[in-house]
């Protein structure tokens, strides 16, 4: 063991275990300064890009401020132009309006300078009659002064008849048609789509023989049964029912409809359906008046007064439904008589009950408006609606300005567009009895009935017919129409007086 060479082998391995233990030391070191260098190296680049994202969102938010700020100023800008424009479009009206302020002096001036010529022209030819008139006895020369007064007093009699009446017209107007156009603005009803007809629609011809049955059976008892008579013409696949009582042609018209569409048609069943559709019709009016009352704003009505006003729901004139006419005309005198300060309740009454007439008039002598006012009285109806009722087409005399405001009412309700229509030959008719009545006048050439009726144009001779006569003439054809013809609305009366010159150069 103590051999030199043991020993010496035995201290070159461990000095070769040394070194490699102490390489071994050093190489962890370094691994270990190596990750310590790659961690240190990943927190500067963690930090270099948080600082260059800071840095990108710094630079983006001075992008976006600068940005704003630029479409502040060219907003401003805007508005600034926008401003000038104004001001310079301003100037551009004021010049214009300058220019069109000197030309209207200009034409004034010209004006004042042919009246000047004129008036010298006047003068010269007022000279020249007194020198004719010196030569003339006191009483020529009082009698020719008298015939120049009267004319120059005449002419300015009509002009001031004229400019009053303009006046008054105006005013009246501009009051009437702020009030009407309040009340037609609160009201608001639609316009008349739809009216009671008499023509009951077939599946096929096939169908008539069935209604007319063998030897006219069906048809016959229909009719005897119904109280209307059934038209069968050569009108494809379809009807007619005719009967001056609305109620009756109704029930008649949904009994037929039945009968058709069941197909079964004779004697008993026609009866049996017929009295069936009496109780329906008779179930529908006494709804249809209630309702009426409760739209309108009038309760405490009595039972027979309600039902009879619901029989207006089958009446129709010039094509509007009387039953929604009545309550359209109860809401406008409402709003009327609450503007005046008059009875609103007592008014809403008169303009629901006005017609109610109109649903026994086919049975009963005189007018619709007498016949409903009589039939009102029976039922506790305050005296001024009966008056009302019974003085809405001036028949009596009006006791109260609740009677005016139905009157107005009713007017309105008929009058305004699309509420009513008339035929073709009631249309011809009234045209030409407004032409009739302006020819029937003294000094009358000619008559034109234009805008459909709402106006007449006369043309007079100058010679018979003065300015005014011509004032006076217009005043009095406008109350013959008034007194003589029933339309909707007003008519517009115009005269035309003319006086021409004529020579020739020869």
């Amino acid at each position: 063991m103590n051999n030199p060479i043991f020993i010496a082998l035995a201290a070159v391995i461990g000095i070769a275990i040394g070194y490699g233990i102490k390489y071994f030391l050093e190489q962890q070191a370094i691994k270990r300064e190596e990750t310590k260098a790659g961690q240190i190296l990943s927190e500067a680049r963690e930090k270099a890009r948080v600082v260059e994202l800071a840095a990108k969102d710094k630079a983006i938010e001075l992008r976006e401020s600068a940005e704003a700020d630029i479409e502040r100023r060219r907003k401003e800008l805007t508005k600034e132009d926008e401003r000038l424009q104004k001001r310079r479009t301003e100037l551009d009206d004021r010049t214009e309006k300058l220019e069109q302020r000197d030309q209207t002096l200009n034409k004034r001036q010209s004006k004042i300078d042919k009246r000047a010529n004129e008036l010298e022209e006047q003068h010269a030819a007022a000279l020249e009659q007194l020198q004719r008139i010196s030569s003339m006895t006191n009483d020529e020369a009082r009698t020719l002064l008298l015939k120049e007064v009267e004319k120059e007093a005449r002419s300015d009699m009509a002009r001031i008849m004229r400019q009053i009446e303009a006046e008054a017209r105006e005013e009246g107007e501009d009051r009437a048609r702020k009030l009407i156009t309040l009340a037609i603005q609160r009201v608001a009803s639609d316009h008349v789509s739809e009216i009671t007809t008499s023509v009951v629609t077939l599946p096929s011809d096939e169908m008539k023989g069935r209604i007319i049955g063998r030897n006219g059976r069906n048809i016959h008892s229909f009719e005897q049964a119904a109280g209307v008579d059934v038209i069968v013409d050569d009108t494809p696949e379809s009807v007619t029912i005719s009967c001056f009582d609305p109620v009756r042609r109704e029930v008649a018209r949904r009994t037929l409809q039945k009968l058709v569409a069941d197909g079964r048609i004779h004697p008993a069943s026609i009866e049996k359906t017929l009295q069936k559709e009496e109780k329906e019709v008779e179930k529908i009016i006494k709804e249809a008046g209630e309702e009426a009352a409760y739209e309108a704003g009038v309760p405490n009505l009595h039972r027979e007064v309600t039902r009879v006003l619901g029989r207006l729901k089958f009446r129709t004139s010039y094509g509007q439904n009387q039953l929604d006419h009545a309550v359209e005309s109860s809401k406008i005198a409402s709003v009327i008589a609450a503007e005046l300060g008059a009875d609103v309740e007592l008014a809403k009454m008169g303009g629901l009950l006005h017609d109610i007439g109109k649903a026994m008039d086919h049975d009963l002598e005189g007018t619709h408006a007498g016949i409903g006012a009589e039939y009102i009285a029976r039922y506790g109806v305050p005296p001024l609606v009966v008056n009302a009722v019974a003085a809405h087409h001036h028949e009596v005399e009006q006791e109260s300005l609740e009677a005016i405001i139905v009157e107005a009412a009713d007017a309105i309700s008929g009058a305004r567009p699309g509420a009513r229509r008339e035929n073709l030959d009631q249309y011809i008719k009234r045209v030409k009895s407004l032409e009739d009545i302006a020819m029937s006048f003294k000094g009358v050439t000619q008559t034109y009935a234009l805008q459909a009726g709402r106006e007449v144009r006369i043309i007079v001779r100058p010679d018979e017919i003065d300015d005014l006569d011509a004032t006076r003439l217009a005043r009095d054809i406008a109350k013959q129409i008034e007194e003589t013809m029933q339309y909707p609305g007003q008519i517009k009366v115009t005269v035309l007086r003319e006086t021409r010159a004529v020579d020739f150069a020869k």
